[in-house]
């Protein structure tokens, strides 16, 4: 399991004194108000390795706009330093982490588990985890780069077993 999160995007700028529009990369937009700090990572060095070389950054305010939220950082009080936070993710330590409902998982946590059906036939590896907003979808490639969509509902993922990074789902009758 990854030992930082990704909680955010920065996707602009806000204003001239600073602040910086972010695209919330997490199911609750609210949880900023529990954050003090963040690893502020460029796009091409999100890795948990190169993380603790990243810029901790303070949050001084948190507003809220339509599906987006407008932060403030101690560090930047111009346009000119906000600019250069464009396309950074903010990042986190895992134990920041909010804690999830039981059943629920973080995505970076299910990328690259292996997907089986109930009679054990390997399936492919969860690549992707596409948000529909009515239910997950997840994305299953195999070796042949076959593509799966499956729906994470319950009557179609049968369990995840995260310390054995394994999927089990049933495959819906026509789907394949």
């Amino acid at each position: 399991m990854n030992k930082y999160l990704q909680v955010g995007k920065i996707i602009n700028t806000h204003g001239l004194k600073g602040e910086v529009k972010v695209l919330p990369l997490t199911d609750n937009p609210k949880r900023y108000e529990f954050l003090n700090e963040v690893y502020m990572v460029p796009k091409d060095s999100v890795k948990d390795d190169l993380v603790l070389s990243s810029d901790l950054m303070r949050i001084k305010n948190i507003k809220y706009f339509q599906d987006k939220v407008i932060l403030k950082f101690d560090e930047v009080d111009s346009i000119e330093k906000a600019e250069k936070l464009k396309e950074h993710y903010m990042v986190i330590e895992r134990k920041d982490a909010i804690s999830l409902p039981e059943d629920s998982f973080f995505i970076c946590d299910l990328i690259g588990c292996s997907v089986y059906d109930e009679q054990n036939n390997f399936l492919g590896d969860l690549k992707e985890v596409i948000q529909t907003g009515s239910n997950d979808v997840y994305v299953i490639k195999n070796d042949h780069q076959n593509e799966i969509l499956l729906p994470a509902l319950k009557s179609v993922i049968k369990s995840i077993e995260l310390s054995q990074r394994k999927v089990i789902v049933e495959i819906p009758k026509g789907l394949l």
